[in-house]
């Protein structure tokens, strides 16, 4: 039964009920987040198996990246629309689906295109288990619940890369995506049976943000989100096959950038965009994103190439290569809070200046892994340090996020804040091979593919050096408490974690209280923002 605004939300934690749900909305983020973190351990056994070329496993990893950046803030919106619970359960079997298809890929071809539709999947239920919490438990719980999904979430995604190599070393690499299909037979029918459904399908009123002062039903920018993943593939596409030479790579290119030129035209045109281009008319907001660009950049090259590296160089089985990535998650699950409390009293200057620099050095440090590599005196330093720049910088980076707009588009400046993440991983994971001169069989040989390794980490340094630079440059109004639980219990480590929604209003839609700053959001949800009362403390 959907709930209504007469009938506002009042599922509370203690009750059966309240476990139920947050038991799904747990499990159905957690296939999200583990498929984003064992693939990359996965890489060297999928390429043996399949006799793929590099190029190959860059698209395993790239093509679900691309189209869950391309679609995750569409997949927010439809749930919006059409019901968070009916787009969750659907992204769910979705992503199940595709999982299955990753499973039995007979070549790296279906391979790619699985993990394409696996990526669909990922963007229809990752805004919606989040979404599915705020809409439905009593507000004095909505805090504690969020804290506990996004805890129990990080878990998931500390221990992702740990089963990926016991899984790989076990009973095969397909196995990291077979076991989708079993956590979604449970997940699907306890959703339908036990969350309650909720939409936003009122009217949206007019000059709400994001609509351009039309008034009217929210369309859907179908268009926006096929152009801005059209340029992304394109892109993606001219990075990774650049080597060839190929007139059809530079056609590509050009293709690419004219796809992404016609995106921001028509984003800017339309009445009810999928990204309204005046959001970025806040500095800080530009900036921090420019930030994250570079962040997450480094990043996604740096897991990628380290997961090969381990494996390929230093002879690391997947399981202990998997178990060796363990500490910079669980920093970031154990510390994240304090970070994010200390980040409330001293501002988001410093961690967004300092955290960068340690993720720097952290990749300097893992030029020392080579041949025969040992764990705790050559990898772990590297990734103790690693985790103590992402604890740094990730809870300040999205509480900054959230401040830097008007408390009603927080909600929206946090989607765009994680698909630009998304993005610029992808696009690293294309673009540094390239520039380390990594051919297509490199990671076939120990030899070449560390010489290209010693030369990409310090590409990825270079990259966090700059980010830290812009942040101390531009980075300057205090963050008030951030009311987020999702900014500070946070484990995964390809994107910052999604604000996604509170009071959607009107017909149909629960009735969430909030705070007096409090406004609408994209899809007429009423999104709430660190001006909406004190932060909780963890």
């Amino acid at each position: 039964m959907a709930v209504t605004a007469q009938h506002a939300p009042a599922v509370r934690i203690s009750t059966p009920a309240g476990r139920w749900i947050l038991f799904t909305t747990v499990l159905g983020s957690s296939m999200a987040l583990l498929d984003s973190t064992v693939v990359n351990v996965a890489l060297p056994r999928i390429g043996e198996d399949l006799d793929a070329s590099l190029a190959a496993l860059q698209w395993t990893v790239n093509a679900y990246m691309l189209t869950l950046a391309g679609l995750i803030l569409l997949g927010g919106s439809l749930g919006d629309r059409y019901g968070r619970r009916r787009i969750f359960v659907l992204g769910v079997v979705w992503f199940a689906a595709a999982s299955l298809l990753c499973g039995f890929a007979p070549n790296p071809a279906v391979l790619v295109a699985s993990r394409a539709l696996q990526g669909i999947g990922g963007a229809l239920l990752t805004p919606g288990s989040l979404a599915l919490i705020q809409a439905s438990f009593h507000p004095d719980d909505r805090a504690r619940a969020v804290g506990l999904w996004s805890g129990f979430g990080g878990i998931g995604a500390a221990v992702g890369p740990f089963v990926g190599g016991w899984l790989v070393d076990g009973p095969g690499w397909r196995w990291v995506f077979l076991l989708n299909v079993p956590l979604a037979l449970v997940c699907a029918p306890v959703a339908v049976r036990h969350v309650p459904e909720s939409s936003s399908p009122a009217p949206v009123a007019a000059g709400e943000p994001g609509t351009g002062g039309s008034g009217g039903h929210r369309h859907f920018d179908v268009l926006g989100a096929v152009l801005g993943a059209l340029s992304l593939a394109l892109v993606t596409y001219a990075l990774i096959e650049a080597r060839s030479g190929s007139p059809a790579i530079v056609l590509s290119a050009v293709a690419g950038v004219a796809a992404g030129v016609a995106f921001v035209t028509v984003e800017k045109r339309r009445a009810d965009p999928m990204m309204p281009l005046d959001i970025f008319a806040s500095r800080q907001f530009t900036a921090v994103n420019l930030v994250t660009l570079c962040v997450y950049a480094a990043f996604g090259g740096f897991f990628f190439l380290t997961a090969l590296q381990l494996q390929v160089v230093a002879g690391y089985s997947a399981l202990q290569a998997g178990t060796a990535l363990l500490p910079t998650t669980a920093l970031m699950l154990l510390f994240s809070a304090r970070s994010g409390a200390l980040a409330d009293r001293i501002g988001p200057r410093i961690p967004l200046t300092v955290g960068p620099l340690l993720c720097a050095g952290a990749m300097l440090l893992m030029l020392r892994v080579g041949k025969g590599a040992d764990y705790p005196t050559d990898v772990l330093p590297a990734l103790l340090v690693m985790g103590a720049g992402m604890v740094t910088l990730v809870a300040p980076l999205t509480a900054t996020v959230l401040a830097s707009v008007d408390t009603a588009r927080a909600g929206l400046a946090s989607g765009i804040n994680n698909a630009a993440a998304r993005a610029a991983g992808l696009l690293a994971v294309a673009a540094l091979p390239l520039l380390a001169g990594m051919g297509p069989e490199a990671y076939r040989s120990a030899d070449v593919f560390d010489a290209a390794f010693r030369r990409a980490m310090p590409i990825c340094a270079g990259v966090l050096v700059a980010a830290s630079v812009l942040a101390c440059a531009t980075v300057r109004r205090p963050v008030p408490g951030c009311r987020h639980p999702e900014c500070r219990t946070h484990g995964c480590v390809t994107a910052p974690p999604l604000e996604n929604g509170s009071r959607p209003t009107g017909r149909g839609t629960p009735d969430i209280p909030s705070g007096p700053a409090g406004g609408q959001g994209p899809g007429g949800g009423r999104r709430s923002g660190p001006g909406d009362g004190p932060a909780p403390r963890p």
